[in-house]
């Protein structure tokens, strides 16, 4: 039986541009939203469409406390982890 996976992410407007953080059970359709603009509010407004990191918990409040926890890193802790794992700032979507 497949465990349900919680993904916490963070989207970016370009490299070293806005950043978004969030957290989902369905990643693939989270972005197609963000990336299709179907999403109103803040990733819509500031083009934020890049998936340049996430994480895969198996539990629901794993995963929102890690994005809580994200929320209130400032922004060079959260470049200095996205460039420590896709230094490329690759949009990871395209790997699915």
């Amino acid at each position: 039986m497949n465990e349900k996976q919680y993904y916490t992410y963070i989207l970016a407007s370009q490299k070293n541009g806005t950043l978004y953080v969030g957290v989902t059970s369905d990643l693939l359709n989270r972005v197609a939203d963000h990336k299709s603009g179907r999403i109103e509010g803040f990733t819509k407004r500031y083009n934020i469409k890049l998936l340049v990191y996430y994480e895969i918990f198996g539990d629901v409040y794993m995963a929102i406390n890690r994005e809580k926890q994200l929320k209130k890193w400032n922004r060079s802790w959260k470049i200095n982890l996205i460039e420590k794992e896709n230094p490329g700032w690759e949009d990871l979507y395209k790997r699915f």
